[in-house]
């Protein structure tokens, strides 16, 4: 082999290590670029819910074990991502006492929360002569006498996460917002509706 021959293949093989480092070098950065969106996708910071106010129109119970719950909340959302956006897909709310369900699920609409974003709902919460269980009339009688009565707002839906143009898969939403109702001592459960002014921070469980 001459010395031109010898000189050409160093060449070729220079260009071929030039070439496969490129190429390790454009996987690497594609891996990281993928690790980061993996990690930015799988660990966002939920939205925070907070239960703002609860008007109550109709809290009763009559025998035999069938309860009324009307009442009006405010809820806000806060998207604490600077850089991930949030669909809500659906998001069913209602009230539940006493770990049941009292009130129908209301269906929120479907909206887009960006980031740093803040969205506020204001349902009605409709439930009239629900079936309770046997134990229900004296557990609110006793918290009526007490003056105070714990509801819980809940919401139950789906989620998607957005970076950039990429929009992640559904993910499952649970919000449950204790909401501490101190009830007057002439109040027993019905009459005029009364707002409670609550502020109160919600679990969020993602």
């Amino acid at each position: 082999m001459t010395e031109k021959e010898c000189e050409h293949h160093h060449d070729e093989d220079e260009k071929k290590r030039r070439r496969i480092g490129a190429a390790v070098l454009g996987l690497l950065a594609a891996g990281l670029f993928v690790v980061f969106l993996v990690w930015a996708i799988l660990h966002p910071h939920g939205p925070r819910f907070v239960l703002q106010d609860a008007t109550i129109y109709a809290f009763n119970i009559s025998q035999p074990n069938f309860l009324t719950s009307n009442l009006q909340v405010t809820l806000s959302s806060r998207n604490p991502n600077d850089k991930i956006g949030i669909f809500y897909d659906r998001l069913d709310i209602y009230a539940s006492y006493r770990n049941q369900q009292v009130t129908l699920a209301t269906l929120l609409p479907a909206s887009y929360q960006g980031h740093l974003d803040v969205t506020v709902w204001s349902p009605f919460l409709y439930g009239t002569s629900v079936p309770v269980a046997p134990y229900f009339s004296p557990a609110l009688s006793q918290d009526l006498t007490a003056g105070m009565v714990l509801l819980n707002i809940k919401i139950d839906g789906w989620v998607r996460w957005k970076v950039g143009t990429w929009i992640s898969g559904r993910y499952r939403l649970h919000v449950n917002c204790p909401a501490y109702i101190t009830l007057a001592g002439h109040f027993s459960g019905e009459g005029p509706a009364v707002k409670y002014q609550l502020v109160q921070r919600c679990g969020v469980d993602v």
